[in-house]
């Protein structure tokens, strides 16, 4: 009967390697699911802010263009050239304005991106049950042998 003791342990040992193993593949699978959503929601977060910041981008210029016209037309009703003096640097400082919007716009819709990356160095914690069998085993085996 005192035979039966140390196999035991070691089929239990062994049951237990059995089981971390299975745990294993299926926490594998579940974090392969994970990191799939996750890059799908990055995916379709970062397709949503690039169609927002050329909306964005499309309605900036339309304004731009919008009140350089009204400018130009004004400043012809005026009676002064709009292609020179300070016609030519009124519109040209427009542009420079919509230009440095523009430029914060694609500084906050890179800043928004980046904000949304998940880290590829999280732990997932996968080794210490391992360590745990491993011990379980030595344990049985240490048995086995006394």
């Amino acid at each position: 009967m005192a035979q039966l003791v140390p196999i035991a342990a070691l089929v239990g040992a062994g049951a237990t390697l059995y089981g971390v193993a299975r745990q294993s593949k299926v926490q594998q699978a579940q974090q392969a699911v994970q990191v799939s959503n996750a890059a799908a929601e990055a995916e379709a977060r970062a397709a949503t802010l690039a169609a927002q910041q050329a909306a964005d981008a499309r309605a900036r210029a339309a304004r731009l263009a919008g009140t350089t016209a009204s400018a130009r037309a004004r400043l012809a009703a005026g009676g002064v050239a709009p292609d020179d003096g300070s016609a030519v640097a009124l519109t040209s400082g427009l542009a420079r304005e919509a230009g440095a919007a523009q430029s914060e716009t694609d500084a906050a819709f890179a800043a928004r991106l980046a904000a949304g990356r998940r880290s590829l160095l999280n732990d997932d914690g996968s080794l210490t049950p391992w360590l745990r069998a491993g011990a379980g085993f030595g344990t049985s085996l240490r048995n086995l042998l006394e």
